[in-house]
């Protein structure tokens, strides 16, 4: 089975970022016949003068009109070492929540910038999204080298200028590469125009990314998500619990802890569709047996006695507000975390981050569309969490509106 790597796309308007995931579908013969034949076809009405590979990803209406990103668009493709899931996220400020959206779970971010431009105030707020949301490798892609000449000069100034402002973030993994999306320069094989770059092409990284160590294999989390009770003679005695390994590495005999009760007992054996498996890790999903009878339903987790996450009502939240009406302190709000959901209010707003300067605004009264800062919540009945930067699982949250119950945030757990 191939190894999975999700790609979020990033950066300004018109950077090219639709342009470089139509190329990469292209290039690695990842396109049926039927969708290039409407791409040319739509290009060709529109007199472009040329295929317009963004317009596999832009499939909105108001996207072609206007030749921008507003939605987040999904894309897969696979080569013979990994398989893809790349999101396209939008360049625009006010499509900041979207940005977000896509890059929740993304292993990398590929960040654009236009060679001409240089690093703007939309890259810079990408990169600090993509630190806040601890993705963690990154590829500053300097787009649409063939205006320029393909001039190292510039690349250098660029790939130096953002570096600079990386190491003010919490990003561990940062590679450059000087692309033509248009061209397909250095996309999926090193181009001549470039011999004064020695790196690999983008496909080549994207392939040789290590991610295995990226997931926290330490702490051992696995969220309930269904309690397996077959009604068959045969299965008459059999209880499982079902869900995905967040956490950690279970192994049938190892003596766990069942939280919120703090009931004790050890794994009898770990089922998948295949059969029995020997070990459980992230992402994998598995039916879990225990040895004993005990209590365990839907939003409990199961961890080790000497490794629990922490258990508490009262919660610290970066949040990413989605809709236009705003946050306030006392909202009513249902919180879902994991495979529990609780209800919660809001007890303040500690502050709320100018994400173009990185200054906490402590005065802030309220949380607006696109508005990241951070609050405090008091809910229901306790959450079992660990700090959304050791665990992106357990750490995350959505905020959901007990009325309409439609998303209107994401927060990350401190």
């Amino acid at each position: 089975m191939r190894e999975l790597l999700r790609v979020a796309t990033a950066g300004s308007v018109d950077d090219g970022k639709s342009t470089l995931i139509g190329r990469l579908l292209f290039d690695t013969k990842s396109l049926f016949s039927d969708q290039l034949a409407a791409v040319e076809r739509t290009s060709r009405e529109r007199g472009d003068g040329y295929v317009d590979l963004a317009l596999l990803t832009d499939g909105l209406r108001a996207e072609r009109e206007q030749g921008i990103t507003i939605d987040v668009a999904y894309r897969y493709f696979a080569t013979p070492k990994r398989s893809f899931i790349l999101a396209d996220t939008p360049g625009h400020v006010q499509y900041t929540r979207n940005m977000v959206t896509g890059a929740s779970t993304a292993d990398l971010a590929l960040l654009l910038v236009d060679a001409r431009r240089g690093v703007l105030q939309q890259t810079r707020r990408h990169a600090f999204l993509a630190s806040l949301l601890r993705v963690p490798h990154l590829v500053l892609c300097v787009n649409k080298m063939d205006l320029v000449g393909f001039d190292e000069a510039v690349f250098e100034k660029i790939k130096d200028e953002f570096r600079a402002f990386a190491a003010k973030l919490e990003i561990v993994d940062v590679a450059t590469i000087p692309i033509s999306a248009l061209g397909g320069d250095n996309l999926v094989s090193r181009s001549p125009s470039t011999p004064w770059y020695e790196g690999t092409s983008l496909l080549h990284h994207l392939e040789e990314l290590h991610i295995a160590s990226d997931r926290n294999l330490i702490d051992v989390r696995f969220p309930v998500q269904w309690v397996v009770r077959p009604r068959t003679d045969e299965l008459h005695d059999y209880r499982g619990y079902a869900g995905q390994v967040a956490g950690g590495v279970l192994r049938p005999g190892d003596e766990v802890i069942v939280l919120p009760s703090g009931l004790t007992s050890r794994i009898a054996a770990i089922d998948t569709y295949d059969g029995p498996v020997a070990e459980a890790f992230p992402p994998m999903s598995v039916t879990i047996r225990l040895e004993d009878d005990l209590d365990v339903s839907r939003g409990d987790m199961i961890a080790r006695p000497a490794n629990q996450p922490t258990v508490g009502q009262d919660v610290d939240l970066m949040v990413c507000w989605m809709v236009d009406a705003p946050l306030r302190p006392r909202a009513r709000l249902a919180i879902k975390h994991t495979t529990r959901s609780v209800r919660s209010v809001i007890k303040n707003i500690a502050y709320r981050v100018d994400v173009d300067t990185l200054h906490r605004d402590e005065s802030a009264a309220e949380l607006r569309l696109n508005d990241i800062g951070r609050v405090t919540v008091r809910t229901t009945t306790p959450l079992c969490f660990d700090p959304y930067r050791r665990n992106r699982a357990t750490g995350s949250v959505i905020l959901i509106d007990e009325a309409t119950g439609a998303t209107v945030g994401a927060g990350m757990l401190l």
